[in-house]
């Protein structure tokens, strides 16, 4: 197989968390919740509305690309050189939601951002367990 300089890789970490979707909306949408899990933000679940997450380590700019209620978020994830998107896709099953969430657009010479992200986003969505399993 050739690599191409087109050529990108995604993360992509999957979870069957006992909750329903809408509940998952919840804390992938509304910042003080968002912050409990992922970073502060002055997140909007508007179509184009852009926002940053910011850290100690600085900020990712963001735009939201889509917005389907309980459904599927997508949001460009743009930082130090990186211009991904990031999807998250809910599917309700019978015990909860079906959470998938897939970042695309890492170069192949961005391997020290594709590996953060691999183990940044395993943390995440552990921190986002956590704030489901707490409750409102």
């Amino acid at each position: 197989m050739t690599h191409t300089a087109t050529q990108t890789l995604s993360v992509v970490v999957e979870r069957e968390i006992p909750h329903p979707p809408e509940k998952i909306w919840r804390a992938l949408t509304q910042p003080h919740l968002i912050e409990e899990w992922l970073m502060k933000n002055d997140f909007k679940p508007v179509l184009d509305h852009r926002f940053s997450f910011r850290g100690d380590w600085g900020a990712v700019d963001c735009q939201v690309t889509a917005v389907e209620p309980s459904k599927t978020l997508s949001y460009t994830w743009a930082a130090y050189g990186l211009e991904s998107v990031v999807n998250w896709t809910l599917t309700p099953t019978k015990t909860g939601t079906h959470l998938r969430m897939e970042q695309i657009g890492f170069r192949p010479d961005q391997q020290q951002a594709y590996q953060g992200a691999k183990v940044g986003w395993q943390r995440f969505f552990a921190s986002l367990e956590k704030v489901l399993a707490r409750g409102d």
